[in-house]
């Protein structure tokens, strides 16, 4: 009994201690720019037999099991933050980047690999599958580490794109598993699968997602237990699904969308409890998946693989997404490198350890194969990742880091919630005393007192701001808190009749066309207002009611509107008809949000 206790308690402490400096190192790795993924599947090599470690690993079931719920984890929390109104425009190119795009890779992969690797079409399509999609994790962990602002478009469709291929992959995995495995299937029995996965994962997905939301809002729970409470009800959607033969990881990635696009209880604790999940769980998936990785048995397969993720990267993906995106309006620049950003991660790693799972002949090759296309996707095209956003021209400047806002979530209602500021001498709120119409500030901090606004006016640089505002808008009070961009005189050739400076006043309008305004906004100028009354960050083609005209924004400088357009009564024109294919898209978009609820 005591040996049995001593194995465990070893077990519990060197399973600590990995994952411990899988946390650490990851510091290092953020220091200098490295891949996280490849830094937990290097501790896991390392502790494995090949290494100084010397442990000895090769439980392939428990690695797919913690995998699946790695997976369902990672998927989720890339729901949960995901808002549906910035991916809606990019979701056909997505979808058809995430299916026709994953097919078209594993088809132009298999060739090669059925050459390189001596295997027959079905073994070399596998190999295909098991490398065709991109990562989620891998493609906006490195995002964000390197500091890059994609162009909205562009990043919108790598997220919806990496966030939606997973399942398609898996399916076709799982498929060729069976066929290599069972020896026939029909294309109708693949067809028919494929849709039942599809449309039962949906189904689950958007039904659950909403029996969580009606739960978190209606189930007075005890506080602190909303966050474990939706993490597990994920695991429910996702284990539900895979019982009823439906795609789990569709499923649970919809039920994040749908979550995260309505208004629940403790959102920020939700949302901050996941992030630290799916850490974790990314972690402890990568340093198993090293452990089962075995450099002495790589020789044999590593020029082949090599080759393998040369193909991939530099033939593969790059016709499947110029084929994909052939209908849409991207232009060469933004192609390429939606081609260039498929980073494979530990998806592939995952899928490469099902056919260690049900035994097939060249289980271990496929799993090598997948570890050496991962290690050199990481190398290559994560260090080079944001130095191609700039030289391809689809990087933002980068912005100023953003305020440090602090989100409280009230009890007892979900409209609003507090959200506090530091206060800064260049921000727009002291200069020009702006705050959004639906926001109120509600107290201030200054030098440890709290006190009301009307007692700590007039607001000084240091104090602490905190507002009122609805949750599913508090991020853009963000642009209040930051210094101002410097903005540039509006260009004259501009301005006419009709176009006007946007530092010209409300009153100054309202003096030339007659309009009406309200007394405690006759001060405030074009610009202004449009920071006052719009929910976002004003863009170009921005419009605004004021009396009987509209205010479009024509022109933006320094994050503000300098030129204003007038559009006034007698301008109002019917718009011209939808064409078939918008008409159809407007109906999806109906369909959707009437269904899903966002």
């Amino acid at each position: 009994m005591d040996g049995l206790s001593d194995s465990v308690s070893i077990a519990i402490l060197l399973g600590s201690v990995l994952v411990m400096a899988g946390i650490l190192s990851s510091l290092l790795a953020l220091r200098f720019g490295a891949p996280l993924l490849l830094v937990f599947l290097v501790i896991g090599m390392l502790a494995g037999d090949s290494g100084p470690g010397r442990l000895q690993f090769d439980d392939v079931r428990t690695t797919y099991l913690v995998g699946s719920v790695a997976l369902a984890l990672i998927l989720f929390d890339g729901g949960l933050r995901t808002r549906f109104a910035s991916i809606r425009t990019v979701l056909a190119p997505s979808v058809v980047l995430a299916t026709v795009g994953v097919l078209l890779t594993a088809l132009i992969t298999a060739p090669f690999a059925k050459y390189a690797l001596d295997l027959n079409w079905t073994e070399s399509l596998l190999v295909g599958a098991v490398v065709a999609s991109t990562d989620a994790a891998a493609v906006f962990l490195l995002v964000h580490t390197q500091g890059l602002r994609l162009r909205p478009r562009v990043g919108a469709t790598l997220e919806a794109e990496s966030g939606t291929n997973d399942p398609f992959a898996i399916f076709l995995t799982l498929m060729l598993v069976e066929y290599i495995s069972l020896g026939s299937s029909s294309a109708s029995h693949v067809a028919m699968e494929f849709i039942q996965e599809a449309v039962l994962g949906a189904l689950v997905g958007v039904f659950g997602g909403r029996l969580v939301v009606i739960a978190l809002n209606k189930v007075a729970l005890p506080q602190g237990l909303h966050a474990p409470f939706v993490t597990t009800a994920a695991l429910v959607i996702f284990g539900g699904s895979q019982i009823m033969h439906a795609s789990g990881f569709l499923a649970v990635y919809l039920a994040g969308i749908i979550i995260g696009n309505r208004p629940t209880r403790a959102h920020n604790s939700v949302v901050a409890f996941l992030d630290a999940a799916t850490w974790l769980a990314q972690i402890v998936m990568f340093v198993l998946l090293g452990l089962l990785v075995s450099p002495s048995r790589l020789g044999a397969s590593v020029l082949p693989a090599v080759g393998v993720a040369f193909v991939l990267m530099l033939v593969a993906r790059p016709i499947a997404v110029f084929v994909c995106l052939a209908p849409f309006r991207f232009n060469w620049r933004e192609k390429i490198f939606i081609a260039w950003t498929g980073l494979r991660g530990a998806v592939a790693i995952f899928l490469a350890s099902i056919p260690m799972l049900v035994g097939l002949s060249k289980a271990y090759l496929y799993f090598d194969v997948a570890f050496v296309v991962v290690i050199i996707s990481l190398l290559l095209q994560g260090w080079t990742l944001a130095p191609a956003a700039r030289k391809l021209h689809v990087a933002l400047p980068r912005a100023e880091r953003g305020p440090r806002r602090v989100e409280l979530d009230l009890p007892g209602q979900l409209e609003q919630q507090l959200v506090g500021y530091p206060v800064r001498p260049k921000s727009l709120y002291f200069r020009r005393g702006l705050i959004p119409s639906w926001s109120k500030p509600t107290l201030v901090i200054r030098n440890e007192n709290i006190l009301t606004p009307t007692e700590a006016d007039p607001i000084a640089p240091g104090d602490y701001i905190y507002l009122l505002a609805p949750p599913e808008k508090a991020e853009s009070l963000d642009r209040f808190f930051v210094d101002m961009q410097p903005g540039s005189a509006p260009d004259p050739h501009l301005l006419g009749d009709f176009m006007v400076s946007g530092e010209h006043t409300l009153a100054e309008l309202a003096e030339i066309y007659g309009v009406k305004v309200g007394e405690d906004e006759g001060k405030l100028t074009l610009a202004d207002y449009f920071d006052v009354h719009l929910d976002r960050a004003p863009k170009e083609g921005a419009e605004l009611p004021l009396d009987e005209i509209v205010l479009v924004a024509r022109s933006i400088s320094g994050g503000r509107v300098n030129v204003v357009g007038l559009r006034l009564p007698e301008e109002d024109e019917t718009p011209p008809p939808l064409t078939r294919a918008q008409a159809l898209r407007k109906k999806l978009a109906e369909v959707w949000t009437s269904v899903a609820g966002v």
